[in-house]
């Protein structure tokens, strides 16, 4: 039996937001529903989901804001609005904060759901690759086992070290945003827990300190970038 793809479903509107969750759950969706922006963010960073639907006019925290921050914690998340806002500029900034698609109100739920069986199936036949090692320099990274390998040497990496590792190297010659690396790892982009994402920097600095080929610089204000030849 397949597993039901699991929807996160952001709307103020009660009735809509109660008629639409239970159409979506008679097609074999699993939902789950709020309906207070402020209240989404942490919702979305505490479960896993395989598509968002968002509302833009929200209590507390607009749609478009609750967009960007998903994108920053999940970058690949796909996620359409359901709004009533139908002016050009709205259109234009869903798209541009990374919306699959901007859907508005009212609209065909068939449509809709045609439209979200499409996304899904993309993303099922172009399915995101998680490769398990990654050469530095003269090193090998390798994800499963937590290691930096080179010649007779192995350095054991704790958890949040090989994860915050293996995000700078997907994003590899490129910024990683700070806040990009704090939700995503530590669910948190407070100034302590950033505090904290600086001492894992510095070991990862040291763990490849001697390899000249290979660095880990800051980008002041913006992030960290992994240069490598």
């Amino acid at each position: 039996m397949n597993e039901k793809r699991h929807l996160f479903l952001v709307e103020d509107d009660l009735s809509f937001g109660a008629v639409l969750k239970s159409y979506l759950e008679l097609n074999d969706f699993e939902v789950s529903w709020v309906d207070d922006g402020k209240l989404a963010i942490d919702r979305f960073r505490n479960s896993s989901y395989d598509l968002c639907l968002l509302d833009v006019m929200l209590p507390n925290l607009d749609g478009f804001t609750i967009g960007t921050e998903v994108r920053k914690i999940d970058p690949h998340i796909p996620f359409i609005f359901l709004t009533a806002k139908n002016l050009k500029e709205d259109v234009l900034r869903g798209y541009s904060i990374g919306a699959d698609d901007y859907i508005t109100k009212p609209f065909d739920t068939e449509v809709l759901l045609c439209k979200i069986k499409a996304i899904l199936n993309r993303n099922k036949q172009h399915p995101k690759s998680r490769p398990t090692q990654y050469q530095l320099g003269n090193s090998v990274f390798d994800v499963s086992l937590r290691t930096i390998s080179r010649e007779n040497m192995e350095q054991k990496l704790s958890p949040k070290e090989a994860d915050l590792l293996e995000l700078l190297c997907q994003n590899k010659n490129e910024l990683l945003l700070r806040e990009t690396a704090l939700l995503k790892i530590w669910g948190d982009d407070g100034y302590f827990t950033a505090r904290s994402m600086d001492v894992y920097i510095t070991k990862l600095r040291k763990y490849l300190a001697n390899d000249a080929s290979v660095e880990i610089a800051n980008i002041h204000g913006r992030g960290f970038l992994l240069k490598t030849d």
